[in-house]
Parts: structure tokens; C-alpha cells; sequence
């Protein structure tokens, strides 16, 4: 069993966003027995039985055996190829209510924090002025109704917190069923 969990630039605690755990399951890619294991999504056209390591996940070969990503690279406009592919195939993704999508800054991907309510999210202001600003683009008009979603969020909505890997802005996007 490893302890030593590969460095994900783009997803740096995934134990603590729900997206790795620990468990004695073997991985469908490697097949060994690593003490780790990933619980979020995957996407393929391929059957898949079983879970991944996140060794598989973080050198490609997950992806690459069963054809697939985790994470759409739909929302990563504007950054290198090398990104996507790192951000796609190479970086676990996360538990999300809608599909989850990756926030880009300063021309490079952020790096996924993790869910957040608003008391997480009001230690990061800016993040919570960019959803905001998000939001009203949106059609939310109604600035009472805006606020108080905003404050409930952890209560049946929440937030994907991110931070930029350029300048360390915090950056984020409402998630709701």
C-alpha cells in the first residue's frame, strides 16, 4: 500500500475534494492494489469495471487504455494543448451536481480546491465578486434573490472554488441540482 500520492498540478488535494480515497479496491487500469483509489467522474464510449489509481490517472495511462477524460475540455478556452491534456487526461476531476467544467485564468487552468458554501467562499472575496458578476451575466437581475442565494449556498447549492496557478486569484462557479 503507497502513501506517497502522485502531485497533481491542477487538482493539489484531491483526498480532501472527495475525488481519491483510500481503499484496498485494485485499479481497472494497473490492477494492483495501490491503497488509493479515484471516485469521480470518467468519461468513455468503453466499458470500465472498476475504479483508477491515481498513478493511472496522473501518468495518462487511464485515460489512454479507455479512451477517455476526466474532465470536458469545453471550458478550457485560451490555454495550450499541453493544458488540456494535462487538465483531461492527466488530472483527477471532481464531484460535481451538473458536469463539471474547469476554470481558466491568466491563460493557464486554475487549480480545483473543492467544493465551497459561502463562509468558504467570503474568505475569497474575489471569488465571490466574480460569481456574482457571473451570475448577474446570467439573469440573475433580481439583486435580493441573487444575495440570497449566495448566502445559502452549502444548503443544496454550492460553489467550485479555484485558485489561478499565475497570480493565485481565487476564482469560482455555482453548482446546483
Amino acid at each position: 500500500m503507497s502513501t506517497d500520492l502522485p502531485h497533481f498540478r491542477y487538482h493539489p488535494d484531491p483526498v480532501a475534494s472527495g475525488s481519491v480515497r483510500e481503499s484496498a479496491e485494485a485499479c481497472a487500469c494497473c490492477d494492483r492494489r495501490m491503497g488509493w483509489i479515484y471516485t469521480a467522474t470518467f468519461y468513455t464510449a468503453q466499458e470500465v469495471s472498476g475504479r483508477f489509481c491515481p498513478w493511472c490517472i496522473a501518468d495518462g495511462s487511464a485515460a489512454e487504455q479507455f479512451e477517455g477524460e476526466f474532465t470536458d475540455a469545453y471550458a478550457l478556452d485560451g490555454v495550450s494543448e499541453e493544458t488540456v491534456e494535462q487538465v483531461t487526461h492527466r488530472t483527477p476531476g471532481f464531484h460535481a451536481w451538473q458536469d463539471p467544467y474547469w476554470l481558466v485564468h491568466c491563460n493557464d487552468a486554475a487549480a480545483f480546491l473543492g467544493e465551497a458554501g459561502y463562509a468558504e467562499l467570503a474568505a475569497h472575496p474575489e471569488a465571490l465578486d466574480q460569481l456574482r458578476l457571473d451570475l448577474r451575466m446570467s439573469g440573475w437581475h433580481d439583486t435580493s434573490q441573487l444575495e440570497k442565494f449566495l448566502t445559502r449556498l452549502g444548503q443544496g447549492a454550492s460553489a467550485m472554488l479555484f485558485r489561478c496557478t499565475v497570480c493565485g486569484t481565487h476564482l469560482a462557479y455555482a453548482d446546483a441540482t
